[in-house]
């Protein structure tokens, strides 16, 4: 991130007066404009100079003087605040911005890689809601840091055998025996799990069982019919991340890696780091305040924790990743504390490289959307309601619109309202999705922040921009506050980064967007004359690059025309 010279300036005469270096990142952004631009806190200083915070506040606020960009300062209680000059802020922002453009606000490359594994689906189902919300919340993390220079690589685990898997095919043999899909494949392979379980016995769950067995001893009957139902998955989840936007670099399968993770857990056996316990091997983790976890089953089978074991080793060995990110619902939070204490206990060095990125549940209004397989939401479901009602929505305002590019703007503003909704929550927190709510062009929805991107390009195509500005003429108190969210716009990016937190760069979007229409709506932009013009169709060019960074962020496409 590029360095704030105001921060530095402050920064240079607070380390003057006190005698030692200040870090800038110790200079704060005030709440209010009526704090000023910047403010020092001087409960920083109080141990070290044995004197109360608003003493100090007071001994620096009276040897301090303005100088060059800072307009004027003021002491209130333990603060220290500054009030940059209009001209100045408005000359250093806006031309970094035409400068830099699409990169304004990103990092210097760095060395760091970092591994995002997200989605993760169990291979028995369609994705479903809950899939939607973690491939966007993941997608979008992946993108900060990747704009803040890390090199991202990510990743999906596919989690192909086991109960579940072999669940849907004994629904196919049952109930599809011989059937291909007449629907989208993957809702079909969820449509055999469904009516297993509608119908489930405990004779069916010994068939079930006898079905894992022959499985990991490579029946071939079982593995050529575990090999079609997968391949339909596959097939139907590709439809489902296309209309999502989301790629990975690479895709891992937990069939391919089940082995070494039981591997792992016999080594660990040997040396006495795990436990036999009535015939299972387990992980005792009570002394370390977790439930004890196990491993390997008493018929010998395996389960999730042991192939995340081996995946976990496996990303350090291809990648070898500085950081591991896996990006799945708060459910699982027992899950994750007790890998990360297994795979300490192995002395692995990818234990002290994870993290659990956890987020909260996802719902809709009770009674809308019930799904194909009538036990959660489909992914797809989802993605055609929201296509569907901003195709309506175009439709009242452009009744003639050629169908191609009713399409097109319909999945734009669509699944842009629905990506928007999805990560403008902070990750722990819980919602309930509201498809028509989420494309209002009023309130603190996507369709909003696109409409003002929309409404700046139709002032920007009657002119030119140029750069030879009277940064002195942007002086009303409106085009400040513009100005100083544009210069703070970096830092929202990298703390975005730093904490995992998409909506950080929604809500920022949200708030910059008011201002804007705010703005527009109590002064004029084209109608003035020709300095003031200039320098106003700067401001609001400024404002239309930086929604599109933070959209581009989010991963939602801008459109010129709502």
């Amino acid at each position: 991130m590029p360095e704030d010279v105001f921060k530095r300036e402050i920064g240079k005469q607070i380390s003057k007066i006190i005698g030692r270096h200040i870090d800038i990142g110790e200079i704060e952004v005030p709440p209010g404009p009526e704090m000023g631009d910047y403010a020092f806190p001087c409960f920083l200083l109080a141990k070290e100079l044995k004197k109360s915070p608003n003493e100090i506040a007071k001994d620096i606020g009276e040897k301090i003087k303005p100088e060059k960009d800072i307009e004027s300062i003021k002491v209130l209680g333990p603060y220290v605040n500054f009030f940059v000059k209009k001209a100045s802020l408005n000359e250093k922002v806006l031309k970094e911005i035409l400068k830099k453009k699409m990169k304004y606000g990103s990092g210097n490359l760095k060395k760091e890689k970092i591994m995002v594994e997200y989605v993760s689906p169990n291979t028995n189902k369609s994705l479903h809601l809950g899939h939607v919300r973690n491939a966007l919340l993941g997608n979008a993390v992946s993108n900060i840091l990747q704009f803040q220079g890390y090199k991202v690589i990510k990743t999906s685990l596919n989690n192909d055998r086991g109960t579940g898997m072999s669940e849907a095919m004994l629904g196919y043999l049952l109930y599809h025996k011989n059937e291909t899909p007449k629907m989208k494949p993957d809702h079909f392979v969820a449509r055999c799990y469904v009516d297993y379980k509608k119908s489930e016995t405990e004779e069916t769950k010994d068939n079930v069982q006898e079905l894992t067995l022959k499985w990991e001893k490579n029946n071939k009957e079982v593995r050529a019919l575990w090999s079609k139902l997968t391949k339909w998955v596959y097939q139907g989840y590709k439809e489902t991340y296309k209309a999502l936007g989301i790629k990975f670099d690479k895709e891992y399968y937990e069939s391919k890696i089940y082995k070494e993770g039981k591997d792992i857990v016999m080594s660990g056996l040997k040396k006495g780091i795990f436990q036999k316990k009535e015939d299972a091997i387990i992980a005792p983790l009570e002394k370390y305040g977790l439930p004890d976890k196990v491993l390997i089953k008493t018929d010998g089978t395996s389960l999730y924790m042991t192939q995340d074991l081996y995946l976990a080793k496996l990303k350090e060995k291809e990648f070898k990743v500085n950081r591991s990110i896996y990006v799945v619902a708060s459910e699982q939070d027992l899950h994750f504390k007790q890998l990360f204490k297994i795979l300490e206990l192995l002395n692995f060095k990818v234990a002290k490289k994870s993290y659990h990125l956890s987020y909260g549940l996802v719902n809709l209004p009770l009674g809308r959307m019930k799904s194909r397989e009538g036990t959660v939401v489909d992914a797809d479901d989802v993605i055609e309601e929201v296509v569907d009602l901003a195709r309506k929505e175009i439709k009242k305002r452009y009744n003639k619109m050629p169908k191609k590019e009713l399409e097109r703007r319909a999945e734009a503003i669509g699944i842009g309202a629905l990506k928007f909704f999805m990560v403008k929550f902070d990750n722990t927190t819980s919602f309930t999705y509201y498809p028509e709510k989420s494309l209002s062009f009023e309130g603190e929805t996507g369709s909003y922040v696109q409409y003002t991107y929309a409404r700046i390009c139709s002032i920007l195509k009657k002119v030119k921009i140029s750069n030879k500005i009277k940064f002195t003429l942007l002086d009303n108190e409106e085009e400040k506050a513009i100005t100083v969210m544009l210069n703070e716009f970096p830092n929202i990016v990298e703390k975005a980064g730093l904490d995992y937190k998409p909506n950080l760069i929604s809500r920022f979007l949200l708030d910059l967007c008011q201002a804007f229409n705010e703005y527009y709506h109590k002064h004029k932009v084209l109608d003035e004359d020709r300095e003031l013009k200039k320098a106003r169709v700067l401001l609001c060019y400024c404002v239309r690059e930086v929604i599109e960074i933070g959209l581009r962020l989010l991963s939602i496409e801008v459109v010129e025309e709502m």
